[in-house]
């Protein structure tokens, strides 16, 4: 009996305990979501669609899958929105919106945009998240100690494709560059990661200005890829204005890939391994289209500023900006392996899966291709290739 009452008397001294209290530990975190809208030039096919909220209902649906979680701990995420047509001055409305913020921006915005804005003496202790710009240079050159990227870069991309080739035993290419902006990197990553992996670019063309094969295809792209041997194609096509139309054209039945056939991409509609289904299930939901790229590197930017967020239970951007870049930081990126940082110029490590619109072939880094410190290192610049010197 004593036992009896000794255990009620515990368990009533337990029940009225007071229960602690969250109201002094509550944050409300501000995200600002920046955009420059970029025109794009014509193309061809008229299939070829670019989503005009493409970047922002990823960053959205970021928000509120942080608040999902944030509302048992007393964490609130409101997602600020600047939107400005190509061209215009963005430093001072920009400068406007920071004020009184954290200083965490997302940003959506050209190369020289993220450049010029990132180095306001008001933004100094701004971290952006580069969720657009795929240029090599942002992570070497020209980084910035108050940039992240969770876009991936192009040599990314193309170190993700020449490892499938190597594999496949694909050794001799033929790589065709494009006209409009962008395509010169893209295939200039392409040469450097052929080399990397010991591949040989055989055939090396550019594509013709001002040439219209939707009718002529069969004619004129046999001719234009003539070659005596190769083993594969590579496109670098970003705007997919002729790509789509080499397709079963070429002098030799090959398999292509880059802008057309086997696609290196940051998120595809097509990937559904380790609970991807359910991501994408909820961004159809919220924007009734398929989740692109630019959608995904927008979630993962809301969604490392959450985890980080949580973890330190700070806003500031130089604790979230720390924590981000420690070996502390993991991120569930629905990539069937965790996220990180790398520290030398802030490019978010992640897979890369190679798609056709049907499905995923494989997945980047390929089993195989081994680092001494992180297999996703194999993708992208290495510590050793960098000019990063902000970091």
């Amino acid at each position: 009996m004593s036992f009896v009452r000794t255990l009620v008397a515990v368990v009533i001294s337990f029940v009225l305990l007071p229960l602690p209290s969250y109201a002094d530990d509550s944050l409300s975190v501000s995200i600002l979501y920046l955009e420059e809208k970029v025109s794009r030039p014509p193309v061809l096919s008229r299939l070829v669609v670019w989503p005009e909220d493409e970047g922002l209902l990823g960053a959205q649906l970021g928000v509120d899958d942080n608040n999902t979680t944030g509302k048992f701990l007393n964490q609130d995420y409101q997602l600020q929105s600047l939107i400005v047509p190509e061209g215009e001055p963005l430093a001072e409305p920009l400068i406007k919106a920071l004020a009184g913020s954290p200083g965490l921006v997302i940003a959506n915005v050209p190369k020289s945009t993220l450049l010029r804005i990132a180095a306001l003496p008001e933004a100094q202790n701004v971290l952006f998240f580069n969720a657009r710009e795929q240029a090599n240079s942002m992570r070497s050159a020209d980084c910035r100690a108050n940039v992240l990227h969770t876009m991936a870069s192009r040599a990314m991309l193309s170190d993700a494709l020449m490892q499938f080739y190597n594999l496949r035993k694909w050794r001799k290419l033929f790589l065709i560059e494009g006209t409009h902006d962008g395509d010169k990197e893209y295939a200039d990553a392409f040469r450097r990661s052929a080399k990397k992996f010991g591949l040989k670019i055989q055939y090396d063309k550019k594509w013709l200005a001002n040439a219209d094969i939707r009718r002529t295809a069969a004619q004129e792209v046999p001719l234009f890829t003539q070659g005596r041997k190769y083993d594969a194609l590579i496109v670098a096509d970003e705007q997919r204005d002729f790509a789509p139309y080499l397709l079963y054209n070429t002098w030799l039945p090959r398999p292509m890939g880059g802008s057309a056939g086997l696609k290196p991409a940051v998120w595809s509609s097509v990937v559904e391994q380790w609970g991807a289904v359910q991501l994408q299930t909820r961004f159809s939901k919220l924007a009734d289209r398929g989740m692109t790229s630019v959608d995904y590197a927008n979630w993962v930017a809301v969604r490392s500023i959450g985890e980080a967020v949580t973890r330190t239970k700070s806003t500031d951007a130089s604790v979230v900006r720390e924590y981000l870049l420690s070996d502390e930081f993991e991120l569930a990126g629905f990539k069937g392996t965790a996220l990180s940082y790398r520290k030398w110029n802030g490019q978010l490590r992640q897979p890369i899966p190679l798609v056709h619109p049907e499905a995923v072939v494989a997945n980047a880094p390929i089993a195989g291709f081994l680092h001494e410190s992180n297999e996703l290192d194999t993708l992208g610049l290495a510590l050793s290739e960098t000019d990063c010197e902000q970091f």
